[in-house]
């Protein structure tokens, strides 16, 4: 009897659309604005050179750094392999799977969804009003049952702010009963509008950080959780061994120096100019039917026949996200904010296609 190894896999796996990364679609180009990174490089480099040893679990030195950063305690952090890892962490420390649910409002990061999914967590689902905020009637009347509330503010891909007051409202609704977890992925771009000062009133509030965008180390996977002592205590109970090797824990501890930290928010700096200069160009195109307000790295544009635009920019080697298949997204491209001449590449294409029949 020929054995199929699909059939050994369980059920939920082999149900299970994978989530489409920027580098798994791929692409052939030489601008790159599909992935939400930082255009260019960071000059850090490796001060250690013995592997032999496996690394901390939680490294000290980087732990200690970042609670500086945020103006917590050290034993309010948990790092991992990127703030991808946080979200699957509090699912397997706080959800039974094939009992417990949560909840998250689309459109927004998918890997909410697709974790849930992978170790067979239910999930429900409250779609965000018109203007991308919180349906927070609904919410209230789908809470019963649910472990975890997921929020992205910055939300991806829209790039909006959730209302801090929908939020406030939602931490009062859901003490004792849920955690509400605020994905700042984005937050550097905007840092006024971080809820950490929030977390000494409400001990059911979970944060989780990324070196991956302003700090330009997407190519590090290295994230935070930030929350207080009894839920990181937890987390450290179902977190991997060893979940940051020791050349990760070396330049991560580099990028939250002082000069590291310095040189993160001149780059801010540099790219909200550029997406403040896109924006208003992108407002301009013939080709653009709405060009969404954005708090992060990237601008949502809802495009007239977006996918012949994105595809006579794939072919000239323009690569953007295409979000036209998502719930409420409709028509929309999302860009990620390159360099300046990156972004006037990007403008002048647009001008040449607008000048022809897309």
């Amino acid at each position: 009897m020929k054995l199929n190894i699909k059939d050994l896999a369980r059920a939920n796996v082999r149900k299970l659309i994978p989530y489409q990364s920027a580098r798994r679609i791929g692409g052939k180009g030489n601008i790159w604005l599909n992935a939400n990174e930082f255009p260019l490089p960071v000059p850090f480099k490796l001060s250690q050179q013995i592997f032999n040893r496996y690394p901390e679990c939680q490294p000290k030195l980087v732990i200690e750094k970042y609670a500086s950063y945020v103006g917590l305690k050290p034993e309010q952090i948990l790092v991992s392999r990127g703030a991808d890892e946080g979200i699957e962490l509090i699912m397997k420390a706080f959800c039974e799977p094939g009992h417990d649910t949560i909840l998250f409002c689309p459109p927004t990061y998918e890997m909410y969804k697709v974790t849930a999914e992978t170790i067979g967590i239910k999930y429900r689902i409250v779609h965000t009003l018109d203007n991308w905020q919180l349906n927070i009637l609904e919410i209230t009347n789908t809470l019963k049952k649910v472990k975890v509330l997921y929020m992205c503010s910055p939300n991806n891909p829209t790039g909006n702010l959730i209302n801090s007051k929908d939020i406030h409202q939602l931490l009062e609704i859901t003490a004792g009963k849920t955690l509400v977890v605020v994905d700042e992925a984005y937050i550097e771009f905007c840092p006024e509008a971080t809820l950490i000062n929030w977390l000494n009133k409400y001990p059911h509030l979970v944060i989780l950080r990324t070196l991956s965008k302003a700090f330009a180390l997407a190519g590090l996977r290295c994230g935070f959780t930030l929350a207080n002592k009894p839920i990181i205590d937890l987390l450290m109970k179902v977190i991997t061994p060893y979940p940051l090797s020791i050349p990760v824990a070396d330049i991560a501890s580099q990028a939250l120096s002082e000069p590291g930290i310095a040189l993160m928010r001149k780059h801010v700096i540099d790219l909200n100019t550029n997406r403040d200069w896109l924006f208003h160009q992108l407002k301009q195109m013939r080709c653009v039917q709405q060009v969404f307000p954005s708090k992060t790295n990237y601008i949502l544009v809802r495009f007239i026949k977006e996918f012949n635009v994105f595809k006579k920019l794939w072919d000239k080697g323009i690569i953007l996200r295409n979000q036209s298949k998502k719930d409420y997204l409709f028509g929309c491209i999302r860009i990620s904010i390159g360099t300046n001449e990156e972004c006037k590449s990007l403008i002048a294409a647009l001008q040449n296609l607008s000048m022809e029949k897309i």
